[in-house]
């Protein structure tokens, strides 16, 4: 293997050679654990932890590296270990609000070219979380694709039923149904994988992604746990992040189920997802119109008049004020971090002053 086998390109690499120091080289996260990470050097894996100096630097988790990541390391113990010290550039992530009450972004994979949204085709799909989905991944420079699992379990008629519900919000989405039970539509999944690109899989617990990422590597890599008869629903057992280079020369990158996607730092993402919803509303009579309650809302008009499903303007208006009241708690909160951080590294200074 090389660093170009997992995932180098032309642009990481410039990035790479202007942020190196002496006697460090350059590394790819491939795995991100509670306590731990690992990294790959273009010939074996390494385990690896946070220099000193990169955990007292980073304002936030954001500033931490990712699976994907391209980072400076130094190897030591002969290749048995490894500090990181720089997080390089990243050219595109993904990324949510992390879950709970906690406004922090939480990167889930960087540098990543395609982003696989993966929904079943039985009670899972909805299209309000696809397209928080969508929003995401668009927001941090990837493209999407939409694969529905369990295609066996619903007739022609209502796959069809599906991609046409989908398509009525985005027309140009690529849609893969495929069956991890029948092995329909494989085919068609593996033609999506480019070699030497980074592909993440996103998508709820259970909805057949370990599974997927085992017949792709053609092996039991990752643990799947059995279906439920009683709900139809099974135990995502992938517990954290991976990078998997495929025999075909694509990467992929694995994720856990996700209950929470919530949204932070989403505005080119929103827009991009809900351009049908914006492009009506550049004709409303006021140019601060909420598109609530207002007369002349060309959004409300829409709805009315049967253009416009309500839903779709629900779910486009959540997600701007989500978007928009998180990113205002968060700058509040780093600008806070910063000041603390300012007030502590001068206090440290002073100390050494009078030494």
């Amino acid at each position: 293997m090389s660093l170009h086998t997992i995932g180098l390109n032309s642009w990481s690499e410039s990035q790479n050679e202007a942020h190196l120091r002496e006697g460090w080289q350059a590394a790819r996260v491939i795995a991100v654990h509670r306590n731990m990470l690992v990294i790959h050097d273009g010939s074996r894996e390494i385990k690896a932890e946070l220099s000193g100096r990169l955990q007292f630097l980073a304002e936030s988790p954001k500033d931490l590296p990712t699976v994907g990541d391209w980072v400076s390391a130094q190897i030591l113990d002969q290749g048995e270990f490894a500090v990181i010290d720089v997080v390089m550039p990243r050219r595109s992530v993904v990324a949510r609000k992390a879950a709970g009450d906690r406004v922090e972004e939480q990167l889930i994979a960087a540098n990543v070219d395609v982003a696989f949204i993966v929904q079943a085709c039985d009670d899972d799909f909805n299209l309000r979380r696809l397209e928080r989905y969508l929003v995401a991944v668009r927001s941090g420079n990837v493209r999407p694709i939409l694969l529905l699992s369990k295609s066996d379990v619903i007739t022609s008629e209502e796959q069809s039923e599906l991609i046409a519900q989908v398509h009525s919000i985005e027309p140009f989405l690529p849609i893969v149904l495929f069956s991890n039970n029948v092995s329909d539509g494989w085919a068609a999944v593996d033609s999506m994988l480019e070699l030497g690109k980074t592909h993440c899989l996103l998508g709820s617990s259970g909805v057949g992604k370990s599974t997927l990422v085992n017949r792709l590597v053609g092996s039991d890599r990752l643990k799947t746990s059995d279906i439920r008869e009683s709900d139809g629903k099974g135990r995502h057992t992938t517990t954290s992040r991976q990078l998997i280079v495929l025999e075909s020369g694509a990467i992929l990158i694995d994720t856990p189920g996700m209950r929470e996607f919530g949204a932070i730092g989403v505005d080119t993402g929103v827009s991009e997802t809900f351009s049908d919803i914006e492009e009506l509303g550049t004709h409303c009579r006021f140019s601060d119109c909420s598109h609530k309650v207002e007369k002349g809302c060309a959004l409300i008009n829409a709805v009315e008049s049967g253009i416009l499903e309500a839903s779709r303007l629900s779910s486009y208006l959540k997600l701007q004020r989500e978007s928009a009241r998180n990113d205002m708690s968060l700058a509040e909160r780093r600008k806070k971090d910063k000041d603390q951080g300012k007030l502590y590294k001068s206090i440290i200074q002073s100390k050494k002053d009078r030494r």
